[in-house]
């Protein structure tokens, strides 16, 4: 060996006592349960303090009279006899259903009550500008002069007449103002009167042979009807 490579112990750093210690005994290392165990002794300790001092308190119950009832016993007896006097509503659609509706009464389902000495009610409807001739109206409201709205209702549906129609429309609005207004009933009606007055004509004109022209006349009436309830 060469004298290089020769040491000399002299020169190697000289190792404390502490640094001897670090290297001979490693760091424990710590230990999780324990401290898991401790906080759970103490929180078990905390509950059975609070436990005893609970029960050292003295409850409003046993120093109240053996007598009298407590304010808490009168509670539950009141609510338990409200329980058994009044059922609780069922709740949902299904409840709704089984409650009984009732329905309210139209007015015109109730005839109107007639004073003695009273005139008869009179109902009027009328339709303006109707475009037929008076005269083919009239031949259709005389068959319904004086009859009751069912059997004027029946003639005019099987009236092949073109005025039927509108005759028709005009009595079933007299019945609805009798209804709504008068508060009456419209099978207990009868017509009263009826009749067809003439309306303006309106003039058209028509060409004919050798530069001529022929007038037409388009006829309108206004159609009156009332009704007045049965005797």
């Amino acid at each position: 060996m060469s004298p290089a490579d020769e040491k000399d112990p002299k020169d190697a750093p000289e190792e404390t006592p502490d640094a001897t210690e670090a290297k001979a005994k490693p760091k424990p290392k710590r230990k999780p349960a324990a401290k898991k165990k401790k906080a759970e002794s103490a929180v078990e300790v905390e509950e059975q303090v609070s436990e005893e001092a609970a029960k050292s308190i003295p409850r409003a119950e046993d120093d109240a009279p053996a007598d009298e009832p407590s304010e808490a016993a009168e509670v539950e007896a009141s609510v338990a006899e409200e329980k058994t006097q009044k059922p609780a509503p069922k709740r949902g659609k299904k409840a709704a259903d089984e409650a009984p509706k009732e329905t309210p009464k139209r007015k015109r389902d109730q005839p109107r009550e007639r004073k003695p000495g009273e005139a008869p009610v009179l109902v009027h409807a009328k339709a303006r500008y109707v475009r037929t001739s008076a005269r083919k109206a009239r031949l259709v409201c005389d068959h319904i002069r004086g009859k009751d709205v069912e059997q004027a209702r029946a003639i005019l549906s099987f009236t092949p007449r073109g005025a039927a129609k509108p005759w028709m429309k005009l009595l079933e609005s007299a019945i609805a103002n009798a209804e709504h207004n008068h508060e009456l009933v419209g099978d207990e009606l009868k017509i009263a009167s009826i009749h067809a007055d003439e309306g303006p004509t309106l003039k058209r004109y028509r060409p004919r042979a050798m530069g001529r022209a022929t007038r037409i006349r388009k006829r309108t009436s206004h159609l009156t009807i009332t009704l007045t309830p049965k005797e």
